[in-house]
């Protein structure tokens, strides 16, 4: 399972985010659902920003700070100099992980959609959710009311923790083998079915095939307390002042601990990878042997 996280140190320098010389297997390993870890690659806060290192400075009513594209921050308490601040530094996250993937994938630069950036003060161990929201159980990300049609969800991580604390994951198989562990198991799909969720402002619009399929993977997978317990899987400390990079929607993972992290999503349509065969969308049309979307 060793070969599912690739570490790539001595190549970054620990205060740049653009990679001069990215190496093209880097490419092929994140299409293929593996992680791509920077030992030496952080994130600097400066010594005023060091105070945003509390849980007290998120809305108990919010689960992250998060900036939408718009600069807008939301979840954070504080008066308005404070949320600025706030903002300044998930921003300057943001600029600097879009500057990483600008330099490693510098096909996709075009063709990118901006998420909302989250910074996570909240210890991990704590959180108390349902077993389907429970991100400690291994699963790949689906989103039951937004569809996305096979839309890629790629992100960088960066642990800020200020005392040396690693951000546990679990990371497992490569995605082809969990459809193929899975596939057998999910709820046929239809289409009538889709559309009174639809209707009912379930799902924010109509949910394709893909999308049932990958809900269906993603219940299964956090559902089977054998597969979690038992299944292939590596435990990989990420450590403080380090960052990591993968498809989320790809690499199956559990966040099992930590405190502190800074969260970059960005959307790509499938068929804008370098290798469009080695999305989810493909893999599980080549497994059904028909069109999902």
């Amino acid at each position: 399972m060793e070969q599912q996280i690739i570490t790539i140190g001595n190549a970054v320098d620990s205060t740049d985010w653009h990679i001069n010389s990215p190496d093209r297997d880097w490419i092929a390993a994140l299409e293929a659902g593996k992680v791509l870890y920077f030992p030496k690659l952080s994130f600097k806060l400066t010594a005023e920003e060091q105070r945003f290192l509390t849980p007290s400075i998120l809305d108990p009513k919010s689960r992250n700070i998060s900036l939408d594209a718009k600069g807008h921050l939301k979840g954070a308490l504080g008066d308005a100099a404070i949320q600025a601040e706030l903002a300044a530094m998930v921003g300057r996250f943001r600029n600097q992980a879009q500057q990483l993937i600008d330099s490693i994938l510098p096909a996709y630069s075009s063709h990118l959609r901006l998420a909302p950036t989250s910074y996570r003060p909240m210890q991990v161990e704590t959180r108390a959710q349902s077993w389907r929201a429970d991100d400690k159980r291994m699963h790949v990300d689906a989103f039951p009311s937004r569809p996305n049609y096979g839309e890629r969800i790629l992100r960088v991580f960066a642990n800020l923790n200020p005392d040396g604390v690693p951000r546990v994951w679990r990371v497992g198989e490569p995605f082809e083998d969990v459809a193929k562990r899975f596939l057998a198991k999910a709820k046929p799909y239809t289409r009538w079915q889709a559309q009174v969720l639809n209707t009912l402002n379930v799902t924010k619009s109509l949910r394709s095939e893909y999308d049932h399929l990958m809900l269906q993977l993603h219940d299964s997978m956090k559902s089977d307390l054998d597969y979690q317990a038992h299944g292939p899987q590596l435990t990989m400390p990420f450590a403080a002042g380090s960052v990591w990079v993968c498809f989320s929607d790809q690499t199956p993972h559990a966040v099992m601990s930590g405190q502190y992290m800074m969260e970059q999503t960005l959307h790509l349509s499938a068929d804008k990878q370098y290798d469009a065969n080695a999305s989810p969308l493909a893999i599980l049309t080549r497994l059904t042997g028909r069109k999902l979307i």
